[in-house]
């Protein structure tokens, strides 16, 4: 059955507008060629969109014709304001963007753990309200916030955790209160740092891949088909709970200590380097800058120091390929000494730490193959993006080992910005999806 007109309309209004987002300001000649509609069709969603005040004249095209230049449209950008947040254990981040998702103003404060749940909520909201003055935005058309935790999958809130801290959910409440006429939505922090990889990072060319997060914590997120998934109670990727060799206990219901966070998580990143024999630089303590910091502070070091050793600069690094055993026999191996005749003496403790460091990853990203078959592993977060190339590679090689299903592993180019991005990208999409379909409406400005 062909569309009737008016749905027809709205098919292209929203056709040129993702063409608009995707490709920056067009001439209405290229918006023909683009969509393949006819010229008048194109004149008249042109109108259209200019009378909803979705779009409008930006400049004129410099094409060198006869006659007068083209005019170029562009989305009306402030049409709306959106805000992301990307809230931690230790602290949160804000980014305010305009429509298109052109950021305006962001700013990060750290909130300690000794900060009681009014003051946080407090904190928190004044950073927001803050963030939003420096942009210029008068108000805020929708808000997407990643946080830690599980997402009902039913009602979209986050679930009580007993072991996050509690001015998490406050907060989220308390910007719905004080933000009446804003779109709130909650995702978890992985699921966001997947969509930001799978849009504008390393999974670009993957429509099925596994985000494996190595920060304060460690989480893992599922896109099959190009679609995330949540499962059915919003739990999947909940990898820290995941029962694992080499812990002292098992993980329970409501804590994952002995699952695979005891083995992967900053806090065990930052003893295994202590036991691997890698020094943390002096003011590069986790009670100064933080686990996170602290963790990938290390895991950078060692890689700059394996890199150096593979090149004979003899500024420190991991051994020359092939001298090295890529088993995963553990950090009980000593590397041999003779193995770096031109590395510094911190290139051997180096190789021990990452060799280590990807025995234990390579634990939960196998067991995340053998389930789902991903083709693709992406390390992200902090600990993911300082392990660069070179802990993915590691990782890689132990994974070709310990099972028959091919995989790639990748490390993030987004690193813990990801998901800030994710945020943004969901808010953006929930905005325009709304406003991108224009009716007989006055226009109001967000």
């Amino acid at each position: 059955m062909p569309a009737s007109p008016s749905t027809a309309r709205a098919i292209n209004d929203r056709l040129a507008l993702r063409l608009l987002q995707q490709e920056g300001p067009l001439t209405a000649g290229q918006l023909k060629q683009l969509t393949g509609l006819s010229r008048p069709t194109v004149a008249d969603l042109v109108e259209r969109l200019t009378a909803a005040g979705l779009i409008t004249v930006v400049g004129e095209s410099g094409e060198q014709r006869r006659g007068p230049n083209a005019k170029v449209y562009g989305i009306v950008a402030d049409r709306a304001h959106l805000a992301a947040l990307d809230i931690r254990t230790e602290g949160v981040a804000v980014t305010v963007a305009d429509l298109v998702g052109r950021v305006l103003a962001e700013a990060s404060a750290p909130i300690g753990d000794d900060t009681g749940t009014g003051p946080a909520v407090e904190q928190a909201v004044a950073l927001v309200e803050r963030v939003v003055k420096e942009a210029g935005a008068g108000r805020l058309h929708t808000v997407g916030i990643g946080v830690p935790g599980l997402i009902d999958p039913a009602s979209g809130e986050l679930r009580d955790s007993s072991g996050l801290p509690q001015w998490h959910r406050r907060l989220v409440a308390a910007l719905q209160e004080r933000l009446p006429e804003a779109r709130v939505s909650v995702e978890n922090e992985t699921n966001l740092a997947a969509l930001a990889e799978q849009r504008d990072g390393v999974a670009r060319d993957r429509d099925t891949f596994v985000l494996l997060w190595l920060g304060h914590g460690t989480g893992a997120a599922v896109v099959l088909d190009g679609a995330l998934r949540r499962g059915a109670s919003g739990g999947t990727g909940e990898i820290g709970f995941l029962p694992v060799p080499g812990t002292a206990a098992l993980p329970s219901s409501t804590d994952c200590e002995g699952g695979f966070h005891s083995l992967a998580a900053s806090g065990a990143v930052v003893n295994l380097a202590a036991q691997s024999g890698v020094s943390m630089e002096r003011g590069q303590e986790p009670s100064a800058v933080g686990g996170v910091r602290a963790a990938a502070g290390l895991v950078r070091s060692a890689v700059r120091d394996a890199r150096g050793a593979k090149t004979g600069a003899g500024a420190s690094g991991t051994a020359r390929e092939g001298e090295v055993s890529g088993s995963t026999r553990g950090a009980e191996a000593p590397a041999s000494p003779g193995a770096f005749p031109t590395a510094s003496p911190s290139a051997v403790p180096a190789a021990r730490f990452l060799d280590a460091l990807a025995d234990r990853i390579a634990v939960g990203v196998a067991s995340v193959v053998a389930i789902l078959d991903p083709g693709c592993v992406v390390l992200g977060g902090e600990v993911g993006q300082a392990g660069g190339d070179e802990l993915a590679a590691r990782v890689q090689d132990r994974i070709a080992r310990m099972t028959p299903l091919p995989t790639e592993v990748r490390a993030t180019t987004l690193g813990g910005s990801a998901v800030l991005r994710g945020a943004l990208l969901t808010a953006r999409d929930r905005a325009q999806e709304e406003l991108f379909t224009p009716g007989e409406r006055p226009v109001q400005r967000w």
